[in-house]
Formats: C-alpha cells, structure tokens, sequence
C-alpha cells in the first residue's frame, strides 16, 4: 500500500521500526522542502516589492511574484505527503515511491525564469 493515508494513521504502527539514519534523512529532506518553500515566498516578495522600480511592467511583475508564490505554496503543501509516503515506504521496506514534485518545481521554475527573460527583453 503506497497511496496517500489519513493524518489519523499512526505511521509508528506501520511496519518496523528503520535505521534511525533512514528516518532522519527523510527529515532533512522534509526541511529542505520548507527552506525552499520560504525561498520561493521571500523571492516572491521581494518581486512584488521592489521590482516595480527596476521592471516598469506591473502585470510581468505580478505574474513572477505570484507565480514565485504559486511555487512556495505548493512545496510547502507537498512535502509532508512526500515525507509521509517515504517514512511509510521505509517502515514496511519497500522501493521508495516516485514524486513529481522535482520535476513540476523545475519545469515551473524555468518557465518563470523564460516569463522573466523574455519580459526583460521586450521591455
């Protein structure tokens, strides 16, 4: 069973207890994924904020900044499920499931960049 489960669901019943190792490097992996997430919120203020007096286009603005947004929500809102998947993976000794998350976080990013590069351009 590798689907999405309940926050009810105890994950310490699930399987055996793992090398600690494996458990904690989940978790740096889990923090990583909220440092991103804080960096693409603070990247998205500092658009918004102070890039209307550099780029003279405010629609290009906001579309960064709230896609800067977009991106930080989503890692943020993503990465417990990912955590959770994984340590329930580890618990029961089964293959690590795939995320799309990588991929989606950087097929997004380099579409903000070609937006931002583009815009830039044209201004």
């Amino acid at each position: 069973m590798s689907g999405i489960r309940s926050p009810d669901d105890d994950l310490r019943k699930v399987g055996q207890e793992p090398d600690y190792r494996f458990t904690l490097a989940n978790e740096r992996t889990f923090l990583a994924y909220i440092r991103t997430a804080l960096a693409f919120f603070a990247a998205g203020t500092a658009i918004l904020s102070f890039f209307d007096r550099i780029i003279d286009q405010r629609a290009l603005v906001v579309v960064i900044g709230a896609g800067l947004y977009a991106l930080g929500l989503f890692t943020a809102a993503s990465c417990y499920w990912r955590w959770r998947r994984l340590e329930g993976a580890i618990r029961r000794g089964e293959p690590l499931p795939f995320s799309l998350v990588p991929p989606i976080l950087t097929g997004s990013l380099v579409l903000l960049a070609i937006v931002a590069f583009v815009g830039a351009v044209i201004r």
